[in-house]
This record gives C-alpha cells, sequence and structure tokens, in this order.
C-alpha cells in the first residue's frame, strides 16, 4: 500500500510559500532528502484551513478570466500550481455516493471502484472531511507486459483504509494499485505529483481483481492518436512510418498502436491475420500477446 509518512508539524504555511519551499529541493520521490521536504511542505500547506476555499472564492470572484488552461485539469481536481520543474500541486474533490453530481454521472465519473496504478508517484494528505476509501494491492510491474487481460500473479491484497484528515502518504509509481470508494461525507486530498520527460511512455493499467488481469491501459499518449489519424488518412509517409515504428520504436504501446493502426486500414481478415502473425514475431512481449488474442478473434 502507500508509504504513509510520519511527519508532525504546526506551522502553517500559503501556497506560494509551499511551493518555493518544494522548488528549492525539487520533487524526486527516491531522493529520501527530497521526499522529506515535499512532505514537510505539504504538511504545512494542509495545517492552512483557510487557503483553499479562499483561492475558489476568489477565482469565482473573476469568473476565471485569467490562466484557464493552467486551471484546468477535469472536473474534480482544482489545479493549485503548474509545472514547476518535476512536481505540481493539486486538490481533488472527493463527493459521497449520497451526492447529487455522483447520482447523476456515476461513480466512474470520479474514479471510484476502478482499481488502477500510477505511472508516476505523488504525495497525498487528507485536508477536508473523512476522506476517500480505498482497497490497497500491490503488484510487480516487472512481472507483466501490459497485454488487456494479461495475469498478474503478483498481485495482492493489503488493506482497506481512509485517508483521513492530516494523514499523509507516498503512493509509489507501478507499485501501488487502488480502488477508491467514495468518502461518506464531501472530502478534499491536496497532492504534491511526480513528474518526469519519461512519464509520457510509461504505461497506467486498470485491473480485474477478481480474475487477477490487467483490464486495460488507461493511459494512451497523444502520439497513438496521432499515429491512427495519420494511417487512416492513407498517406505512403504515413503508412511507412508506422511500418517502422512497429517494428523499432522503444515504447512497446507505441510499436501496438501502430499495429492496430495499419491493421485498420488492412484490405481484409486475410491481410489482418497476416499482418498480426507478422507482429507476433517483431521482438515485443505486449505486441506478441496482443496479436495472438487480435489473431484468435479474427480466426474466431
Amino acid at each position: 500500500m502507500p508509504r504513509v509518512i510520519e511527519c508532525i508539524d504546526s506551522t502553517r504555511a500559503g501556497l506560494d510559500e509551499a511551493c518555493a519551499g518544494i522548488a528549492r529541493l525539487g520533487f524526486d520521490p527516491a531522493d529520501e532528502e527530497q521526499l522529506a521536504n515535499a512532505a514537510l511542505w505539504l504538511r504545512r500547506l494542509a495545517n492552512d484551513p483557510d487557503f483553499l476555499g479562499d483561492l475558489l472564492i476568489a477565482e469565482l470572484a473573476r469568473r476565471h478570466r485569467e490562466e484557464v488552461l493552467e486551471s484546468a485539469y477535469g472536473p474534480q481536481v482544482v489545479m493549485l500550481a503548474p509545472s514547476n520543474g518535476n512536481f505540481f500541486i493539486r486538490a481533488n474533490i472527493w463527493p459521497s455516493a449520497n451526492e447529487h453530481m455522483v447520482r447523476a454521472s456515476g461513480g466512474a465519473s470520479f474514479v471510484y471502484d476502478l482499481p488502477h496504478d500510477h505511472n508516476f508517484s505523488f504525495l497525498t494528505v487528507g485536508y477536508f472531511g473523512p476522506g476517500y476509501w480505498s482497497d490497497y494491492y500491490e503488484y510487480d510491474y516487472d512481472e507483466v507486459a501490459g497485454a488487456s487481460g494479461e495475469a498478474v500473479s503478483s498481485l495482492r491484497f493489503i488493506e482497506r483504509s481512509r485517508l483521513e484528515p492530516g494523514k499523509l502518504m507516498l503512493y509509489r509509481a507501478h507499485r501501488d494499485v487502488h480502488a477508491q470508494h467514495p468518502a461518506d461525507s464531501l472530502s478534499v486530498s491536496l497532492n504534491v505529483m511526480h513528474t518526469s520527460g519519461a512519464q509520457g511512455w510509461l504505461d497506467q493499467y486498470r485491473f480485474d481483481l477478481d480474475q487477477q488481469r490487467i483490464g486495460a491501459i488507461v493511459s494512451p499518449g497523444p502520439s497513438e492518436a496521432f499515429l491512427r489519424i495519420a494511417v487512416g488518412l492513407g498517406g505512403a509517409e504515413a503508412l511507412d512510418l508506422a511500418h517502422r515504428f512497429a517494428r523499432q520504436h522503444p515504447s512497446d504501446r507505441l510499436r501496438l498502436a501502430c499495429w492496430d493502426a495499419l491493421a485498420s486500414v488492412a484490405a481484409d481478415s486475410v491481410a489482418r491475420d497476416a499482418l498480426w502473425r507478422e507482429a507476433e514475431s517483431a521482438g515485443s512481449r505486449l505486441v506478441t500477446l496482443e496479436a495472438r488474442a487480435r489473431r484468435a478473434a479474427i480466426l474466431a
């Protein structure tokens, strides 16, 4: 489960002060000094019970006329501080099951009951309300290729617990898995999110807990969408690029996207089967597993 961090400090810090305090060392969760420093400043920020409400009222008063793109992160998330080196700060809103927004939109809109890991590490602290519940699991990321339906024998249940007010934890990339459940009443958490240039190429998974399998990759990148569109438009250069990337790109996920794009423009089922048969021996474990599944579906 996420690493619980004991950090006792009663000092209050404003948002700007907390950002500057974290930026002084940066935020690399693998570095214990940087981790401890970021946890300290997140604790101090969470000690201020008024800053978030004051910030939201100020934003409403000016009707979001400034910095719209920097503030936009989704209906559940408030961006508090944009990327600063290798971190940014956000607030997450966790409604209860009785809230109108949950009854109207469903729990999936708030990532409830969706077992998943993360392709980044982040610090979180309970800020307001009783906090959301989670069923926590761990698994061995290196064990899996990431194919849909792939067995994850290392996936193991740890505990169910709640992000209570003041509780501070580190969610570890590619290790901690959780299925979140609604808070008993409206709650808010604060996060310090780690960022890196490699993050866009690292996979995040949804899990089927009953079957102990990977349900799907939930972190598609924009390059995959661009490539599919280009191949679908039928340009010779796009087709050539897709063929080269399918065999040589360092990202297995993008290689699979290339094979999928090429299969989508294949003339018929015979041509698609031949393409996926070629993909099976293209040198990627992920692509091999997915290619076998695609061929089985074609031949069924």
